[in-house]
């Protein structure tokens, strides 16, 4: 793994990308926030947040170079994780890995909360720190960090002192936003995997082409076929010198499929499908599990038979299901709304398309998006990207990020843009990396839902008014590709057919091509470095092109694959 080589490396943050008081804090137990002064019990209890609270009282009295500023902000973030993940190919298990690691990533901030030693890389040290709870060696672990990004954060801010003085006008933004001190003290979170069963269930799905009757008389088709179960468990601990001590933690499982083929053409043809959960029961069972990997080598065989799309450009309706729509929302609303500070000396509020969209429309007049990470479940499902206090220990809000389609909010952390001066609760942060903002829970709702069959009924209508066939998506791949599509005809059968892209599936269509939303909202948990989820009802655009792909297609194999001498044992049936 990437963090073994840590231990070479203290200062890993260009890889990796005076103490305000308040007069009270925020302590929570059992999710709920109160007010009450002093620090929990159970931060009390936790070694570890002693060492760590007793280092960074030590460093915040001490931690000076002669001649030099004082820090006028320490943060310290443990991060304790223990992974596992099992494959198997061809009905055989090829690798089973379990760790266990901790990671500190030590913060040190010069000059002030309006002009300070950041920059848009990130601040800060990395290092491995002990997997026990020896409060002598966290201690120790944390001193090197905390003289290391010390004396890097003293030579940022005389290189960015010195970067200012470039521009006429000085920034109008602080470079950090204060923060009340909250005391948040979670339960501990370990991974809860049966090991044996789910290994038995990935060699008996990655071996199902081969061994079930439905599917084995097309065998011979497949080229590759992998199952995988991938557990992690993460407790996050965080102190800082404003007072925040903050312990939380995630654990999330997800169980995947993969498979692959060739159409006579030498067209690559695969499917993908899996069970995330925010908690090992939420994993589909092995009779569901089986079933969709039955369903997935079946559509495979019909994609193999499908024609493919027409020569001709295609713009017209398309209709998206929650599934693909979640997936076209993830990859172009949500990374505009998560507020990145630009460079400097440039006067835009942040990056990317939505830059200077503030309450402009973003979206059609009938479609809200809000991000709540306090929204823990959704529709029976538990949701990943829920949390209660972020990585920047500010609590988690509810933010409306558009309203009737305009946008009214950008998601923040601790790092202000214009117009925006304080985090909203938004400061996220992957395993060992710099906070920044990013999603929780994002819900995308219309205000004047559709039901399947009005949505199905308003695309064909669409295709008898102009008397021509349209298209329907029922699941996207890398780069917004279709991989299941389908063509509608105006009496309402489909053909699905293979080798299309997208041909501006972009932000302007989200803005002015989405004409009617479903009520059939679908939870689209992700298992990412930063766990998140996205909620969208299935989108019905006017004007999407339609195109065959470019790409060259591959040789065939030169020879059958071998006799399928034995079947795979199914022993979980």
């Amino acid at each position: 793994m990437l963090l073994t080589k840590l231990h070479k490396k203290r200062n890993l943050a260009g890889l990796c990308a005076a103490c305000i008081l308040f007069s009270s804090s925020l302590v929570t137990f059992a999710g709920i926030i109160q007010d009450a002064p002093g620090i929990a019990q159970g931060a009390k209890d936790d070694p570890i947040l002693r060492a760590m609270q007793a280092e960074l009282d030590r460093e915040k009295a001490q931690l000076v170079l002669p001649g030099m500023q004082h820090p006028y902000f320490i943060e310290y973030r443990l991060d304790d994780f223990a992974t596992y993940e099992a494959v198997a190919n061809y009905g055989a298990l090829v690798r089973e890995d379990s760790g266990h690691q901790r990671v500190i990533r030590v913060t040190v901030r010069i000059g002030s909360y309006e002009t300070d030693s950041s920059s848009s890389r990130g601040e800060g040290t990395v290092s491995l720190a002990p997997t026990d709870n020896n409060p002598q060696a966290i201690r120790y672990s944390l001193w090197t960090a905390t003289d290391e990004a010390y004396k890097n954060a003293l030579r940022a801010y005389s290189t960015k002192q010195a970067a200012l003085k470039r521009f006429e006008n000085a920034p109008t933004e602080k470079d950090f936003a204060p923060a009340k001190p909250v005391v948040h003290v979670e339960p501990l979170v370990a991974l809860e995997l049966d090991r044996n069963e789910w290994k038995r269930h990935i060699i008996d799905a990655s071996g199902i082409y081969a061994s079930d009757p439905e599917v084995s008389a097309d065998a011979a088709n497949v080229q590759y076929s992998t199952a995988n179960i991938r557990g992690v468990a993460v407790n996050r601990y965080l102190v800082n010198t404003e007072g925040t001590v903050v312990r939380h933690g995630f654990g999330g499982y997800a169980a995947t499929i993969s498979i692959g083929s060739q159409a006579s053409d030498g067209m690559e043809l695969a499917r993908e499908n899996g069970s995330t959960g925010a908690t090992v029961k939420e994993l589909a069972t092995w009779p569901n599990f089986r079933k969709l990997v039955i369903d997935d080598l079946k559509s495979l065989e019909a994609l193999r038979k499908a024609p493919v799309v027409s020569t001709e450009d295609y713009h017209g309706p398309v209709l998206f299901s929650g599934d693909a729509a979640a997936d076209v929302m993830s990859a172009l609303f949500i990374p505009n709304i998560q507020a990145n500070r630009p460079e400097m000396g440039t006067t835009a509020r942040t990056q990317g398309a939505y830059t200077s969209s503030l309450h402009a429309r973003v979206l059609p007049e009938f479609l809200n998006a809000t991000d709540d990470p306090l929204t823990n479940s959704f529709a029976g499902h538990a949701l990943l990207g829920a949390y209660s206090v972020d990585d920047e220990g500010v609590p988690a809000q509810s933010v409306d990020v558009a309203k009737d389609g305009k946008l009214e909010n950008y998601l923040l952390g601790r790092t202000p843009i214009r117009d925006f001066a304080e985090s909203n609760g938004h400061g996220r942060a992957a395993v060992g990396q710099p906070a920044h903002s990013h999603q929780g829970v994002m819900i995308f709702k219309s205000k004047t839902p559709l039901s399947a069959g009005q949505m199905n009924a308003r695309l064909l209508a669409m295709a008898k008014e102009q008397g021509r066939d349209v298209y329907e998506v029922e699941t996207l791949g890398g780069e917004l590709a279709p991989r299941l599509l389908y063509l509608v005809h105006p009496d309402g059968t489909r053909q699905l057919v293979r080798g299309a892209v997208f041909d501006e599936l972009d932000n302007r269509s989200l803005r002015s091509d989405i004409i009617a939303a479903g009520d059939d909202e679908h939870v689209a948990n992700s298992l990412g470095p930063i766990p998140s989820t996205t909620i969208a009802p299935s989108l019905l655009f006017d004007d999407i092109g339609v195109k065959r792909a470019t790409e060259e297609q591959q040789k065939l194999p030169y020879y059958a694959p071998p006799p399928l001498t034995s079947s795979v044992p199914e022993s979980n049936k």
